[in-house]
């Protein structure tokens, strides 16, 4: 029982070093008294819960799988190094990925819960799941076929020039 106290009181402490980086909770930690890993923790609950039992389960799973990489996503594009960049490029392949199987899956019992746990794997940096994904799904299959992909975009960019040069020459007849 002690192990598990002992472990208890690491990962709060490792939670709230975290926390601490974010100044609105420490403002609240100070004006309520309330520690911010019980704010955290109990937020984190009450989303998993809603999720779980799906009370709103579609709009918070897409809101954490869309909202946070997307600003990760902004942040690794303005930084200097490209390593991150890996990480959020996943974001959209999935997207598109989940646009054809979300009409199948959303069906399936706890899927949004399910979806948020995968998505969290993804994007927590102790698991990497984004990079996994990228360096052994994503990126050997766009090397493979970058030519093609790169002659089909070609194709349609040529095919929307032509069409608005006669949208154009039609508009000014």
């Amino acid at each position: 029982m002690e192990s598990i106290q002992a472990k208890a009181r690491y990962y709060n402490a490792q939670l709230d070093k975290e926390l601490s980086k974010i100044p609105q909770l420490n403002q609240f930690q100070t004006q309520t008294g309330v520690p911010k890993t019980y704010v955290a923790i109990g937020g984190g609950s009450l989303v998993a819960l809603l999720i779980f039992f799906n009370f709103a389960g579609k709009f918070l799973s897409n809101t954490i799988g869309f909202v946070y990489p997307a600003y990760r996503s902004f942040q690794a594009l303005e930084s200097a190094g490209h390593d991150d960049d890996r990480q959020w490029s996943v974001y959209g392949f999935l997207s598109i990925l989940e646009s054809f199987t979300d009409m199948l899956m959303y069906w399936f019992p706890f899927y949004f819960f399910l979806k948020t746990m995968f998505l969290l794997w993804l994007m927590i940096p102790t698991f990497n799941g984004a990079t996994v994904i990228y360096t052994r799904v994503l990126r050997p299959f766009l090397a493979q076929h970058s030519s093609r992909i790169d002659h089909s975009l070609n194709n349609i960019r040529a095919r929307v020039s032509s069409a608005a040069a006669d949208m154009d020459a039609n508009i000014s007849h």
